[in-house]
């Protein structure tokens, strides 16, 4: 257990039997009162962001979580599955805990599993992936107005925007945050 003001973004804690993230602190101290703290913190089961209010003094149990790197192997229908490349240890996750993750995923790429007493809370993706484009509509000459962008979809099934120069057949890189284009493989 530790002070709730101990706490710095980073830190992953427990409390009401939910597994938080601390994103942000702050410490408030008044002439009359005690400190206050009011963290702003991330769900890790569910990924909603809340305010928790506390006093000094309150005291919060702070948990370590295990981060392992795992290889992506396959999707059977309703669940992917990744394995520990030095156990080969499989484990399955259900792909309605990963649906924006599942996009980004065409087999063998490494994740990073994070997990807390086996349970798999989470899986960070590398900032940039290669994806192919298996479809995408031929440039319209002098539709320069804007940006110059037009529709493609990639192997995994995401639709992105890509430049007109761009061609079906062609590798791009895209950003695993927000899922936009950034640049030719």
């Amino acid at each position: 257990m530790i002070n709730v003001t101990e706490l710095r973004p980073g830190n992953y804690f427990i409390e009401d039997g939910n597994i938080y993230k601390c994103l942000d602190i702050l410490l408030n101290k008044t002439a009359m009162r005690k400190m206050v703290a009011v963290v702003k913190a991330k769900n890790m089961r569910t990924g909603g962001i809340i305010e928790i209010s506390r006093n000094s003094g309150y005291g919060i149990e702070n948990i370590r979580l295990d981060k392992k790197p795992m290889q992506y192997l396959y999707d059977t229908g309703d669940f992917l599955v990744f394995m520990d490349q030095e156990t080969y240890e499989q484990i399955e996750i259900a792909k309605s805990r990963l649906e924006w993750e599942s996009k980004f995923l065409k087999g063998e790429e490494v994740v990073d599993i994070t997990s807390y007493d086996g349970e798999v809370l989470d899986i960070t993706l590398p900032a940039k992936v290669a994806l192919k484009i298996v479809e995408c509509e031929p440039a319209v000459r002098g539709d320069t107005v804007n940006k110059a962008m037009k529709d493609a979809v990639l192997e995994t099934g995401i639709k992105v925007r890509v430049p007109l120069f761009i061609e079906e057949g062609e590798t791009v890189l895209v950003r695993t945050d927000n899922g936009d284009y950034d640049g030719r493989a």
